[in-house]
């Protein structure tokens, strides 16, 4: 569980308030996670862990998520 915290704070990690900076944050946050497991090569508890996170955050309500916002969303009406 060590590999965990270093995973822990991309959780943590406040999405930008301005939509032109989101796609700068998506990849930033894209390529530490490839970064970190080619590297660190997490165990697989902490992988599991990370992902299952990961998909609550995503899917728990709108515009949590790590990788998009609510406005990138085509809402019409």
């Amino acid at each position: 569980m060590y590999c965990l915290q270093w995973l822990i704070p991309v959780l943590l990690m406040p999405k930008p308030s301005n939509p032109a900076l989101l796609q700068t944050h998506v990849m930033f946050m894209v390529l530490y996670l490839i970064g970190f497991f080619l590297e660190r090569k997490p165990c697989t508890v902490c992988t599991l862990v990370f992902l299952v996170t990961v998909f609550l955050v995503c899917y728990s309500g709108s515009g949590n998520c790590l990788f998009w916002g609510a406005f990138c969303e085509d809402e019409k009406g």
